[in-house]
């Protein structure tokens, strides 16, 4: 199984929630898109990309953690030209569910990042550190996330800039190999 040869059959965001999500799923990732502002610094971030990085994000528009992160990536892809974000469904492909386990389950939302040449870069999720940082403080028990965001959310917020600094790595991963740079002559 290579990741990669799933990108051609993904979704765009819009399509995806258009094709997986109902009215109630559409409507929460709109209220955290909305809600997911981004400063100036990290657009200037953002607008600083050069190089193209292909993001595969596997996910499932009913699940509260994709539902409070997705949206992130698309205002991370709004902002730069060089994100291709596409959207591909947990459930739709079962090898793809099989393969991709976190602590042995079938955990959503992972992102996999590859270079304008579809070769692998790097995986993450599928929460953050400021996420699982914040859930071992209160947890008592099983808990999942109903995808419910508040304005001024102090862990959303970090759980932007988490998402963001991978982002960058993966940028700066992209940046500064060396078949890239004399691909590009930079």
């Amino acid at each position: 199984m290579n990741p990669a040869d799933y990108f051609p059959q993904a979704l765009s965001y819009n399509d995806f929630l258009a094709q997986h999500g109902d009215d109630g799923d559409q409507r929460r990732w709109q209220q955290v898109y909305d809600q997911s502002v981004l400063s100036d610094e990290q657009l200037q971030l953002l607008g600083s990309f050069v190089r193209q990085i292909n993001v595969l994000v596997f996910a499932g528009a009913w699940c509260g953690d994709c539902v409070v992160q997705c949206p992130l990536f698309q205002r991370f892809a709004d902002a730069t030209p060089t994100i291709q974000l596409r959207f591909i469904d947990r459930d739709t492909f079962p090898e793809l569910k099989e393969n991709l386990t976190i602590c042995g389950g079938a955990r959503v939302p992972q992102v996999l990042f590859f270079n304008e040449d579809m070769q692998y870069v790097g995986h993450y999720g599928d929460r953050t550190i400021s996420k699982y940082r914040a859930m071992a403080e209160t947890i008592t028990g099983a808990a999942c996330s109903v995808g419910m965001v508040t304005q001024g959310d102090s862990v959303h917020e970090q759980v932007i800039q988490d998402w963001l600094s991978e982002f960058e790595r993966i940028q700066l991963i992209c940046r500064t190999s060396p078949r890239l740079r004399e691909k590009h002559g930079d």
